[in-house]
């Protein structure tokens, strides 16, 4: 085992000092729980507790550990993949980091949505992070290109690989993006096929698969946490449990760029706070009407906008109020201390 299969790169080999060089131990998060992390040096797996000391992090962050397995502190990341967490719960949750590309996957069958690419889109833009479009389950679909072609519509640039999970030699296409060196990271809805795609890129039964619901052909979660896979193509591949929801927050940029053509549309209104709706010279109204724009892009365009602002307004707010309440912490465990030395 060395720092290189596991996906160190020189951007972490510059934030070393010389005294980390003789006196740390390098480790990468491989998977996170309730207790605690598990991690991976070059001599085998390490378990940190959780503790209230520790910071904020995720499968993939690099750390270093004293000699004794001791936590010193987390390297400075080169991406971070967050979410609101799920429900009406105010907080964010850390998905993965330092990752070089993610592949999103979404199935060829009744679950194709072009609306839920651009949501990963926007998150995936947001890390400036490569992103792959991985369409699977080709084997049960009739019109796998035409398919293909309506998420090309979103981005003449847009990489889409589409595969045949159960199939080794159609889903060795993204092993490219999968070298020495590279971390890659799978990311899609439940039942999508992304289990099947680890297990058959990994040549092993790394995940459990399920099948779909008839009825709906939603998938059922068959991946229950955020693990590290090495895999033998020299790579590293980190899996996600399918998610049923994917709130953003602090993604303005990000969705900026998914969206750039709607907003290059945007900027040639009349009027710089055109709301697009009857504002004469309204050229959003103009291309819809032309058919350069269609109207599911542009709504999903101002919903991702408006759930943004949503969910980071509330963030901010939680982080506000959490950082007042550590003052008032400090202030009174000082005012304590205080108090003891005097008596």
């Amino acid at each position: 085992m060395n720092l290189q299969n596991l996906g160190w790169q020189p951007f972490f080999q510059q934030q070393l000092t010389l005294d980390d060089y003789e006196d740390a131990v390098v480790a990468r998060i491989s998977a996170h729980h309730r207790s605690g992390y598990q991690l991976i040096t070059e001599k085998g797996e390490v378990s940190l507790p959780m503790h209230d000391s520790l910071p904020s992090m995720t499968v993939g962050d690099w750390v270093l550990l004293d000699h004794e397995q001791q936590f010193q502190r987390r390297l400075e990341r080169s991406s971070v993949f967050s979410r609101k967490a799920a429900g009406s719960k105010v907080a964010e949750q850390y998905i993965a980091a330092n990752i070089d590309t993610v592949f999103i996957v979404m199935s060829l069958n009744d679950d194709f949505n072009l609306s839920r690419i651009e949501r990963y889109l926007a998150l995936t833009n947001e890390a400036q992070v490569e992103a792959v479009i991985v369409l699977t389950k080709t084997d049960l679909c009739d019109d796998a290109e035409a398919l293909k072609q309506q998420v090309q519509s979103l981005d003449p640039m847009l990489m889409i690989e589409a595969v045949n999970a159960l199939e080794f030699d159609s889903a060795q296409s993204l092993t490219a993006w999968c070298k020495t060196g590279k971390t890659v990271a799978f990311l899609g809805s439940s039942g999508v096929g992304k289990s099947t795609l680890v297990n058959t890129l990994l040549q092993t039964e790394a995940q459990k698969t399920g099948s779909i619901r008839e009825d709906d052909s939603k998938g059922r979660h068959t991946t229950t946490g955020r693990t590290i896979h090495q895999m033998p193509s020299g790579g590293v591949l980190l899996d996600t449990p399918g998610m049923r929801e994917l709130q953003l927050a602090n993604v303005a940029q990000g969705i900026s760029e998914t969206f750039s053509d709607v907003e290059e549309i945007a900027s040639q209104c009349r009027f710089f706070d055109c709301s697009h709706q009857n504002e004469p010279g309204c050229a959003i109204q103009k291309a819809l009407q032309s058919g350069e724009l269609d109207d599911r892009r542009l709504n999903n365009y101002l919903k991702l906008q408006r759930e943004q602002a949503r969910n980071s307004a509330s963030l901010a707010e939680l982080r506000s109020h959490d950082k007042q309440l550590g003052k008032m912490y400090r202030s009174h465990q000082s005012e304590a201390r205080n108090r003891k030395n005097k008596s």
